[in-house]
């Protein structure tokens, strides 16, 4: 496991109308600040790799679909640096996942269909000012193999 980073296991109530969930709430000691929440739609197979913030934390939760999600500790000062966790992430596996500026982080849509994350920041997006830097997504500092395994 990394450092900092924290996996939130959702509970969904059910009954016969469907299901409700809680995702992130202002009493878990979760979120220090609000800067954005956005979604994205991503389609089957796809690789949305790396990048990472030095200033804004992320908070990750794919609603549809299926995603293995690929986190890389970049931090010097950290404990984990240069290690990787993986996460696999939806509507199999129902978890918000935190990940820390300096924590370079990707992911791949598994199964048939699109995938869509909503996502929560800590700062909002600035066009003329970005905190955000890439990754190749098959950076070799990294070395993540994304094929599936079969097994």
């Amino acid at each position: 496991m990394i450092a900092d980073v924290r996996i939130k296991s959702l509970v969904r109530h059910v009954d016969d109308r469907g299901y409700f969930m809680e995702v992130l709430r202002d009493d878990e000691d979760l979120l220090p600040v609000f800067g954005q929440f956005s979604i994205a739609m991503t389609y089957p197979g796809v690789i949305k790799a790396f990048h990472y913030h030095r200033f804004q934390d992320d908070f990750w939760f794919f609603p549809v679909g299926e995603a293995q999600v690929v986190l890389y500790d970049l931090r010097d000062n950290s404990e984990t640096k240069g290690k990787t966790q993986m996460v696999y992430m939806g509507e199999t596996n129902p978890v918000l996942v935190r990940i820390p500026a300096g924590v370079a982080h990707g992911y791949r849509v598994l199964g048939n269909k699109p995938a869509i994350i909503a996502y929560i920041t800590t700062r909002s997006y600035q066009r003329e000012d970005p905190d955000e830097y890439r990754l190749p997504w098959n950076d070799p500092k990294i070395g993540f193999d994304w094929t599936t395994k079969n097994r």
